[in-house]
């Protein structure tokens, strides 16, 4: 593989919280790539570091130690105005509450990013109007979030992280505060886009059925990769690639490290 070939790279990357006695290591020398157009899920139990994993790539937190390289960037070195551009246009975020801002319409939160760095409006409307249809979205545009659902909520939401079409969309949690009918809506919207776009999404869940939808799954325990999963293609279904993340899923809650 050529380091070309990998959007991606976090080399033996180390954050640790504390001092002395009390000092705990969150991520402890977690190493792995990510491939253009790869949909990747994260999972593992709570305090396994997929949190603060996914912080230290959004450049929300520094490593303690390691590089985290975005495009063959070390990210983890940037300052100012470079991380504010970096934040701006290289990564999409979507949180698992939304986070949208009450006073604006969808159509004003999803266009935020692009009204900050000053994008043309005839481009950003064209921009809109094809997230809008793959999102479902239409009908909201010109309303306020308290007058949409959870579930319209999230695809502006999912809308706005993609407006600036990132080199990478980082999903924390996007179905933990929808219905299971929203929550297979999202995932469907962002699997869609993902395969006829080229998106590259990475995804924190808790979710089995949330992480059917990614093409490979990384499970942390205790800061470390403890097993990886790839959806075997072409040909394995999404009920087939489902039952075997419940399958690691249980062997990492009783502390194996055998899963085969």
């Amino acid at each position: 593989m050529k380091i070309s070939d990998k959007l991606l790279q976090v080399q033996e990357v180390h954050k640790l919280y504390g001092e002395g006695q009390n000092e705990t290591a969150a991520l402890n020398g977690i190493t792995f790539d990510v491939l253009p157009g790869e949909f990747l899920g994260i999972m593992g139990s709570s305090g396994s570091g997929k949190t603060t994993l996914l912080n230290c790539i959004a450049t929300m937190l520094k490593p303690t130690s390691g590089k985290v390289l975005l495009e063959g960037q070390n990210i983890s070195s940037f300052r100012g105005s470079h991380l504010a551009k970096y934040r701006g246009s290289k990564i999409g975020y979507l949180f698992q509450e939304f986070e949208l801002l009450d006073n604006l319409t969808a159509r004003e939160n999803i266009l935020l990013p692009l009204s900050i760095h000053g994008v043309n409006p005839k481009k950003a409307e064209e921009l809109i109007q094809k997230l809008a249809k793959q999102f479902d979205i239409d009908e909201v545009l010109n309303k306020f979030p308290s007058q949409m659902s959870g579930g319209q909520k999230q695809r502006a939401a999912a809308a706005r992280a993609l407006i600036s079409n990132p080199s990478i969309v980082l999903a924390d949690e996007p179905t933990g505060a929808l219905d299971t009918k929203n929550a297979k809506i999202l995932m469907e919207k962002l699997s869609s886009i993902n395969e006829t776009d080229g998106t590259t999404i990475l995804m924190v869940t808790h979710d089995a059925n949330a992480a059917s939808f990614c093409s490979r799954i990384l499970f942390i325990q205790d800061g470390v990769i403890f097993h990886e999963l790839r959806k075997k293609v072409p040909g394995e279904s999404r009920n087939s690639f489902y039952e075997r993340i419940l399958t690691v899923i249980a062997q990492l809650g009783g502390g194996s490290i055998n899963v085969l």
